[in-house]
């Protein structure tokens, strides 16, 4: 994000009120602060701008990040790989960032072309055009279960090999067979432990995920 002063006295307030509580993992296995979350500094950004987006400080003890998560998702998007989303208010979300970036393309799977289909959704349908199209994509869900179900019947069939799967719908019941599958099958992924979720924290996740490749790629 472009940032104002605004922008960094509210990040620092927000330092300020969870500091407390959120451990941050170090190369050298010390660490910081007392026990609550542990999270790698970068891995912190991106619960910070989620709290920043939402307002809501419980995000700290919700986010969990797959190994290699940060890793992948910073060198792909520096490659300008193609980005998928489910929904068009992760799409507008993103939108001014990418464009401050990296530029990627980033296609929306409820606006995708697709030719009817009675046993999926419409966005599930697109979900499964544009991973076929863009197997080894960044897929972003951010509001609707069902596309998620499709990501992952395409990865147990080897049809696609994400490189991040960022999953935060709401009302997510099943995240713990969902993040089982996710592992069973080595992908990168960043999800929510809870019900809550939605378009704003995905979009937000992956705008801290283009500053943070930025930084390290820009």
């Amino acid at each position: 994000m472009e940032w104002h002063v605004t922008d960094a006295q509210n990040l620092a307030s927000i330092d300020r009120e969870i500091g407390g509580f959120i451990v941050l993992k170090h190369s050298n296995n010390h660490t910081s602060g007392h026990e609550y979350s542990h999270f790698s500094p970068s891995e912190y950004e991106i619960v910070r701008r989620v709290i920043y987006a939402t307002g809501d400080f419980e995000y700290q003890s919700l986010i969990e990040f797959s190994d290699r998560a940060l890793q992948a998702s910073a060198a792909a998007l520096a490659s300008r790989s193609t980005v998928i989303v489910d929904d068009a208010k992760v799409q507008a979300g993103i939108a001014e960032e990418v464009q401050r970036t990296f530029a990627n393309p980033v296609y929306c799977a409820i606006e995708a072309q697709t030719r009817p289909q009675k046993d999926k959704t419409r966005v599930a349908w697109g979900m499964e055009t544009l991973a076929r199209r863009y197997p080894e994509g960044i897929f972003v869900v951010g509001q609707s279960i069902t596309p998620l179900t499709t990501l992952l019947n395409l990865v147990k069939e080897e049809a696609i090999r994400p490189v991040l799967i960022i999953a935060t719908p709401p009302k997510f019941s099943n995240i713990d067979s969902i993040k089982q599958s996710l592992e069973e099958f080595a992908v990168p992924n960043i999800t929510i432990k809870s019900r809550k979720g939605g378009a704003t924290v995905a979009a937000a996740i992956l705008d801290g995920l283009l500053d943070l490749a930025w930084e390290a790629y820009g």
